[in-house]
């Protein structure tokens, strides 16, 4: 749950895990994005689909450099703390952010909040704080979680390191290396013995991506391997290879 591209491209790149990649308009516009991917993988590690997911999202851009959008996701799981049965299949992520992106100096940055608001899952509505820079291909991203919840507490911050670039033949390139700092706290630690904390970092994932246009149908498709890493109680995920497609329209 948690952390996803705020454009169409950069969402089925990293599939749900880095960088915000928002657009620096000339003007006011309004922008719209929709796309499948085979599953849905959180930060690296994460399976919040077993199979395909429905994933798209709206944007707003200023010249100003104020910008906000929402990102949703469906989900094959839902969670109610008062309940004793297992998951069942019908849970939905909305992710609504705002904030200030720009460039001074060749450098670009971007400062925003991002909400989690989540239906049927219990516990999950956080809010990080998001910092990033760049340079040219390259930027770094921190978002630091506000309050404590299932998937995180106050004070956890997960980093990435981001790469993408233009190849022949109109195929794009991105990497993207992504890293946890967890606070000692116990996360969603509840009556169904969610995990606990017992480590204060680890490396989470590193994604590369390859991706190209479908004809002239205005429609991308990706392919993505994710090197997967560890989580917060230092359990080792498998890799995982995620297929992508995405349509970005304006409105």
């Amino acid at each position: 749950m948690h952390s996803k591209k705020f454009s169409s491209l950069m969402a089925v790149m990293t599939l749900a895990v880095p960088a915000m990649a928002l657009p620096m308009a000339a003007q006011a516009e309004l922008s719209g994005n929709i796309g499948v991917v085979s599953k849905y993988i959180l930060r690296g590690i994460g399976n919040e689909n077993t199979g395909a997911a429905l994933q798209g999202g709206l944007d707003y851009a200023h010249e100003s450099g104020f910008y906000a959008g929402w990102w949703g996701s469906s989900l094959d799981y839902t969670y109610d703390k008062d309940a004793d049965e297992d998951y069942s299949t019908n849970g939905f992520e909305n992710d609504f952010y705002a904030g200030f992106a720009g460039e001074a100096a060749g450098f670009n940055y971007n400062v925003g909040l991002i909400q989690y608001y989540y239906l049927n899952v219990d516990d999950s509505d956080l809010t990080e704080l998001l910092v990033s820079a760049g340079y040219g291909p390259f930027s770094v991203q921190a978002q630091y979680l506000l309050n404590d919840g299932l998937w995180g507490n106050s004070g956890d911050i997960y980093w990435t390191a981001n790469y993408d670039t233009a190849l022949p033949y109109d195929f794009t390139f991105g990497a993207s290396l992504g890293y946890y700092t967890y606070d000692d706290d116990d996360a969603g630690n509840d009556k169904r013995g969610w995990a606990t904390t017992t480590k204060d970092s680890n490396f989470r994932h590193l994604n590369l991506t390859l991706s190209h246009p479908i004809g002239s149908t205005g429609a991308d498709m990706s392919v993505s391997y994710i090197v997967a890493g560890k989580d917060r109680e230092d359990t080792d995920y498998d890799d995982t290879l995620v297929l992508g497609i995405s349509y970005a329209f304006d409105i």
